[in-house]
């Protein structure tokens, strides 16, 4: 038994060494991404053997000094202490357009000028035309078809989730799951009022908000999140913060939640019961509230749970999937998360993966611990989903003993 926690002990204080180094590392992307986000499309595109007319190489030349001067300088009046609404549409338009770009000039574009190389297709200024040509026309229909896909009402995800320790007086619970909302600088009142028009008409016993509701203070956002006044649910409207509360006054938030009929679950937990049967639904604060600095906010598991009946099924609301790394040493039966926005723009899914145990849909951990990862309802910054579409989530609980229940 020694040797095997002696093991464990040295396989997660190497995986700790590991994140580390990748977070020192990472501390150098904001210098770094830039330039490679704007140099590379730029060499790809018309510096590589396409012999544009010289206003042509200029303009577009030009046009990737502006972007990689403009992107930083608007992202940092949007987002930092000025918080403009226009500069940060503008940053994070300009984000999401860059990283469709680099993205295909690299996977795309690259392989393609290979291809018609050894293929023989045309000469090498014919070649690279071709390459300039496609990986426009492709980036310009995934740019347009992701703005769509961010904007529109989130289609919803069904799917039956088994506790094995839920009682049969419980089986058929229907848990809908909203997160990520991340009301901003783009205006989405109607978004978000046809989104609870969409929970609603799924009749939950629960509704879930698992944080991240929005960018901006709860008084600069109060008209984006009025909606969410009107969810209706048989039992109960829970929330737990994310980390973006915490970058916007989070106490703001959990007041105008508790104003709007949201219970905050803030490590604390309340009872569903039903037929005999119960369930304990337990909440904790984003992995960042401590460091934050407001007295009283934290993630704290043990408080969660507090008082709870070990034998009870417990369903919890934690942002971030990481901290399932805590639920499951706990054995909870279920944990609800959200965050990674199932990457939002491909393949932004890998470099999330660095960080999170998982990216979205229902995974196992540890002995009997689920984790559902949302893919989120809203986006963050950069107006555009692209393979990774947004979701509300109807989870139908599942008991074991459902078959001899009445």
């Amino acid at each position: 038994m020694t040797e095997i926690s002696n093991t464990r002990s040295a396989a997660q204080e190497a995986q700790g060494a590991s994140r580390s180094r990748l977070w020192r590392l990472m501390r150098y992307i904001p210098l770094i991404a830039p330039l490679l986000l704007w140099a590379v499309p730029c060499w790809v595109l018309l510096h590589t053997g396409q012999r544009w007319p010289l206003p042509i190489t200029v303009t577009g030349t030009a046009f990737f000094a502006l972007g990689l001067i403009g992107m930083p300088l608007a992202m940092a009046r949007g987002h930092g202490r000025r918080q403009q609404d226009r500069a940060a549409i503008l940053g994070d338009t300009l984000l999401g357009g860059s990283w469709v770009l680099f993205t295909w000039s690299v996977l795309l574009g690259v392989p393609l000028r290979l291809v018609l190389t050894v293929a023989g297709v045309g000469d090498g200024q014919g070649r690279a035309r071709i390459v300039t040509w496609t990986v426009l026309c492709v980036a310009a229909v995934l740019l347009a078809w992701g703005y769509a896909e961010a904007r529109r009402v989130p289609r919803v995800r069904r799917l039956d989730v088994p506790l094995p320790r839920l009682g049969a007086g419980l089986d058929g619970t229907r848990v809908v799951l909203i997160t990520d909302t991340h009301y901003g600088p783009l205006d989405r009142a109607r978004w978000s009022a046809r989104v609870c028009e969409t929970v609603n008409s799924l009749e939950a016993d629960l509704v879930c908000h698992t944080g991240d509701i929005a960018d901006g203070t709860a008084e600069r956002r109060r008209a984006q999140a009025t909606p969410l006044g009107t969810v209706r649910a048989t039992r109960a409207m829970v929330y737990v913060t994310g980390n973006h509360e915490y970058y916007s006054e989070a106490q703001g938030w959990v007041d105008l939640m508790d104003e709007l009929g949201w219970e905050p679950l803030r490590n604390r937990h309340l009872l569903l019961e039903r037929g005999g049967d119960t369930l304990v639904v337990a909440g904790v604060d984003d992995v960042t509230a401590e460091s934050s600095g407001l007295a009283g906010h934290r993630a704290h598991l043990a408080g969660a749970l507090q008082g709870t009946d070990p034998d009870l099924p417990v369903l919890l609301l934690a942002h971030q999937p990481k901290f399932v790394d805590q639920a499951a040493a706990r054995g909870i039966d279920l944990q609800l998360s959200g965050h990674t926005h199932g990457g939002q723009i491909w393949p932004f899914h890998y470099l999330v993966r660095l960080d999170q145990p998982a990216v979205a849909g229902l995974s196992h951990h540890g002995a009997r611990t689920l984790l559902y990862t949302s893919r989120g309802t809203g986006f963050w910054g950069p107006p555009f989903r692209v393979f990774a579409p947004s979701e509300i989530t109807l989870l139908v609980l599942r008991s074991p003993e459902r078959s001899t229940s009445p």
